[in-house]
This record gives C-alpha cells, sequence and structure tokens, in this order.
C-alpha cells in the first residue's frame, strides 16, 4: 500500500483512446439503469423499519457505534448519489447537442463517463483516508456506494431481525414468568423461604436486563452466519433467552411437584401412619419375642431391640402441622424424607424380629424334624423300638423343656435320625439280630 494522498489525475497518467458513439451509448444505457437501482434502493433503504427504529432508540454498546457510522455513511451516500446523478445528467447533455459526436463531443464524453471526473468531499471517517476531496469515475463512484450501501444494509438489517425476534419472545416468557411466580405464591414458595423462589427473582432479574439489552444494544445479540457476506446473514442470537428459559422451566416442574403434594397431601399422611404403626407393631412383637428366646432357648445371644422411631414420629406431626397451614413447600421435602426413612424403619423392624425369633425358628425346625421321623418310623413299624423310644423320648424331652439348649437338642434329634436310618437299613436287609447290631 502507498502513502495516502490525492487519486492521480487524468493527465498525470496515459490519455485513453476516445471511445466511439456506440460505446458512448452503452455506457451511458448502463451508468443509467445502475442510476435507478441505486436510486431505488436507496429509497428503500430511507424507508426500511429498522432504520427508523434505529433512529429513534437510545443505543449501546456496539450498536452504537456501528450506527454512527452508518448514519453519516447513509448521509454520505446521498451526496454521492447526488453528484452521480450530476455527472450523468452532464454526459446525457453533451451526447444530446449532435445526433453524430463530434470528436470533441467523444473526448468529452469519454473524459466525463471514464475518467475521474468527479470531485467529492472526503469520506475519511468512514474508509480510512484522511483527505479533503476525492476525484472518481463514475465506476469507481458505483462501487463505493455499493460497498457502503451493502454495510449499511447489515447493520439495519440485523437490528431489525433482532427486534423482531427477542423483544417478543422474551415478553411471552415473561408472560409465563408472572403465572409461574402467581402459582408459587399460592403454594408458599417466596424468595427466601424457597430455593425455587429465589431462582424465580433472579429469572425476573434477567429477563428485565435481556430485554433492556436487546432494544438498546441488538447488534451484541446478532451471531453471524460464518462463510455469509448477504447482508444480514445471521441469526438473533438466543444463548441468554434460551438459558432463562430453561431456568423457568425446572423452577415451574418443582412448583408443579409442590401442587401435586398439595393434592395427595393427606393420603401420603395417611400411608405414613400405616408404616409407622406397622414398624411399631412389629418392633414390639420383636421385643416380646427376645423376652421369649431368653426364657426358652438356655445359652444363646440374642441381639437387642431398639426402642419405637421417635423422632420419625415427630417429624409426622411436624408434616401434619405444615398441611393444615398449608405450607406446602416445606411440606413437599419433608413428605419425600419421610417416606423414605419410614420405608427403612419398616425393614428394620421385620430384620429385628427375623434376627430375635431364629432360636424359636431353629428349635421349631427340630421339633418338626423329629415329628416327622417319628411319623416314618410309625409307618414302617418300628416305632416301638427300644432303642427308637429311648432316643425318641431323650430328644423330645430337651426340645419340649424349657429353657432349651438348642446344641444338645439338635444332638439328640441327629442320633434319633441315624438309629432310625439304621432300623430302615435293617428291614430292608430282612430279619437280623437287631439288638447284636446295635
Amino acid at each position: 500500500m502507498g502513502v495516502s494522498g490525492p487519486f492521480p489525475s487524468p493527465a498525470g497518467k496515459p490519455q485513453a483512446p476516445a471511445m466511439g458513439r456506440e460505446e458512448v451509448d452503452r455506457a451511458l444505457a448502463r451508468l443509467g439503469a445502475e442510476h435507478e437501482a441505486i436510486e431505488s434502493s436507496l429509497l428503500a433503504l430511507q424507508d426500511h423499519a429498522g432504520r427508523r427504529l434505529l433512529e429513534g432508540a437510545s443505543l449501546t454498546g456496539v450498536t452504537k457505534d456501528r450506527w454512527a457510522t452508518t448514519e453519516q455513511a447513509i448521509s454520505l451516500l446521498w451526496t454521492y448519489f447526488d453528484a452521480y446523478t450530476e455527472a450523468l445528467g452532464t454526459a446525457r447533455e453533451v451526447r444530446a447537442r449532435r445526433r453524430w459526436p463530434s470528436p470533441s463531443d467523444l473526448a468529452e464524453l469519454s473524459e466525463l463517463l471514464g475518467g475521474r471526473a468527479v470531485t467529492l468531499p472526503s469520506s475519511g471517517s468512514i474508509a480510512g483516508a484522511p483527505l479533503l476531496s476525492e476525484e472518481l469515475s463514475l465506476d469507481e463512484l458505483v462501487t463505493r456506494m455499493n460497498r457502503w450501501y451493502a454495510e449499511a444494509l447489515d447493520v439495519i438489517v440485523t437490528a431489525d431481525a433482532v427486534w423482531s425476534a427477542l423483544p417478543a419472545r422474551i415478553d411471552m416468557l415473561a408472560a409465563e414468568l408472572r403465572r409461574t411466580r402467581s402459582l408459587a405464591h399460592s403454594v408458599g414458595v417466596r424468595p427466601g423461604e424457597h430455593p425455587a423462589g429465589d431462582d424465580l427473582e433472579r429469572i425476573t432479574e434477567e429477563l428485565t436486563t435481556l430485554r433492556s439489552d436487546v432494544v438498546s444494544d441488538p447488534l451484541a445479540f446478532w451471531a453471524p452466519a460464518s462463510g455469509s457476506s448477504a447482508p444480514g446473514g445471521g441469526r438473533p442470537d438466543t444463548t441468554r433467552y434460551d438459558d432463562a428459559a430453561r431456568a423457568l422451566e425446572d423452577v415451574r416442574r418443582e412448583i408443579e411437584a409442590v401442587l401435586q403434594v398439595r393434592q395427595d397431601a393427606e393420603q401420603r399422611l395417611m400411608r405414613l401412619r400405616d408404616v409407622l404403626s406397622r414398624a411399631d407393631r412389629t418392633l414390639t412383637e420383636a421385643r416380646q419375642a427376645r423376652a421369649e428366646v431368653l426364657s426358652k432357648i438356655a445359652a444363646s445371644e440374642v441381639p437387642a431391640v431398639s426402642g419405637p422411631p421417635t423422632a420419625l414420629h415427630e417429624q409426622l406431626v411436624t408434616a401434619a402441622e405444615y398441611r393444615r397451614r398449608a405450607q406446602w413447600h416445606r411440606l413437599s421435602p419433608l413428605l419425600e424424607s419421610l417416606e423414605r426413612r419410614a420405608d427403612e424403619e419398616l425393614l428394620r423392624a421385620r430384620e429385628s424380629l427375623t434376627a430375635v425369633t431364629a432360636p424359636l425358628a431353629v428349635r421349631a425346625e427340630l421339633r418338626g424334624r423329629l415329628d416327622a421321623y417319628r411319623a416314618k418310623m410309625v409307618r414302617h413299624g418300628l416305632a416301638e423300638d427300644p432303642l427308637l423310644v429311648e432316643r425318641y423320648d431323650a430328644a423330645r424331652r430337651m426340645l419340649w423343656t424349657a429353657p432349651c439348649d438348642l446344641r444338645a437338642a439338635e444332638h439328640a434329634v441327629l442320633r434319633y435320625q441315624r438309629a432310625a436310618a439304621e432300623a430302615l437299613a435293617q428291614e430292608a436287609a430282612g430279619p437280623q439280630d437287631r439288638s447284636g447290631a446295635r
């Protein structure tokens, strides 16, 4: 790039050959068509709704800076267009002098249509060239106006697209937020008392700030399309809006859960009372069983049985009070905790009952086994065998006497089982001297 300075004058360059009559007419037709297109585009830009909104808005940030430059560019566009119109009009007047232009006319037209014949005030604040004035050809003038028009249109279309999309969506989300806040208030979800209430406050502040930012600085909420140079190529950046919408949806689901608690609170409280009542009854049964085991089973280690779940009963009373006062936001987490712990308490009570009654279950199993073998011996006609009678009586006496020594009783039952098995084996082998075998 060279040092900034005025464009070279035509005198400093080799003179271009003069145009012919047909070339002049073609150039005038082309420049005339471009004049009409530029005029239509500038008028459309002047009437664009986005431009009117930008002119009347209190802008900040990126939009403020770019709009200041764009306003200057639009003003210069009209200045350049007027110069273009004047130059084109002069060229048309020269061409209209004669049907067959003279060589001097063609030379003048060649300079007007192809040379740098248009002198304009500098656009240094926009183009970065610190000049007092510039000399441009009509083609250069058209190229520059097209570039500025595209840049101005990009700012206007982008701002208009953001304003058309985001504020309306923010307003709809704000309306949903108001409905959610009203619903939250009806179930006692308030700031400082429930996390969802604090979340609603934060979302309210975010939407208020977001709408103000979108209105004052719309260009900050634009995501340009990669690889696109067309004016307005891209889409509104909805990241902050989407985050607020997701946060509101999370709060709404939480409040719906609280509403569900209000609808089925009594049923859940009744179930909790039933579960805790069954746990209490089971623990009572376990304590009674433990006392029975200690009195009926000798030398047995019986686990201790805990007392009733007093803390859970107290929290159940608190939950009922929350329901009476319609404090649903407090009741919801308490019910969830109580339901989990009450189920755990009932399971623990059942396990305790199983543990303390295990010795009784062992004694019952031994009694059943002894009676089963006795019945089998009766079927085979061997029940009155002296050895079997002796061992049966010994085992039965141990099992039906308190306190019962389970180890000795089990050993006695096993002795009866072995004697019964030997008796059955001898019966199958034929008559023998069983007393001698014993």
